[in-house]
C-alpha cells in the first residue's frame, strides 16, 4: 500500500496571494501529485479539464487543474477582445482614406499588444508549469480565485 505525505506551508517571504505546497513522497499507483499538477498546464483547458475530472480527492492536482482551466479561459477571452478591436479597426481602415494613417497606427499598436500578451501567456505557461511540477502552489490574481470557487 503507497502512502503520500504532504506538507503544507506559507512561506514568510512570499507574498500574501501565495501558498506553497510541497510533495514529499509519491505513489506507487498512478503519477505523483507534482507531475499531475504540471500535465495539467500542458494543453491549456484541454489537460485542465481531463486532470480536473479525473482526480477528485488530491486538492493540490484539482486546483491546478482549475486554475489551467481558468488562465486558458482568461488567455481565449483576451485573444477574443483583440480579435474584435482588430476587426475594428480593419473596418476604419476601409471606410475611407482619412483614416489611413490612424489605422495603420492602431493596427501597429494591436500587434505590439497581441505580442506582449502571447508573451506574457508563453512565460507564464511555463512558470506554472514548473512550479506545479516542483510541488508549489503559485497563485495568479484573477485564475486563482477562480479556481477556489471550482475545488
Amino acid at each position: 500500500m503507497a502512502t503520500t505525505e504532504r506538507t503544507d506551508h506559507a512561506d514568510a517571504e512570499s507574498s500574501p496571494t501565495t501558498h506553497t505546497t510541497t510533495t514529499h513522497a509519491t505513489t506507487d499507483d498512478g503519477p505523483d501529485a507534482n507531475l499531475m499538477g504540471a500535465l495539467s498546464y500542458v494543453l491549456g483547458f484541454v489537460t485542465g479539464i481531463v486532470v480536473y475530472l479525473v482526480e477528485k480527492e488530491d486538492e493540490f492536482v484539482r486546483f491546478h487543474a482549475a486554475q489551467s482551466i481558468a488562465v486558458s479561459a482568461i488567455l481565449f477571452g483576451v485573444s477574443i477582445a483583440l480579435s474584435v478591436v482588430g476587426t475594428a479597426v480593419s473596418a476604419m481602415f476601409f471606410a475611407g482614406t482619412g483614416a489611413f494613417a490612424v489605422a495603420s497606427l492602431l493596427s501597429l499598436l494591436l500587434g505590439l499588444v497581441w505580442l506582449a500578451v502571447s508573451l506574457v501567456g508563453f512565460v507564464l505557461w511555463v512558470y506554472l508549469i514548473v512550479r506545479a511540477y516542483q510541488g508549489t502552489t503559485p497563485r495568479i490574481p484573477v485564475a486563482a480565485g477562480l479556481a477556489d470557487r471550482m475545488v
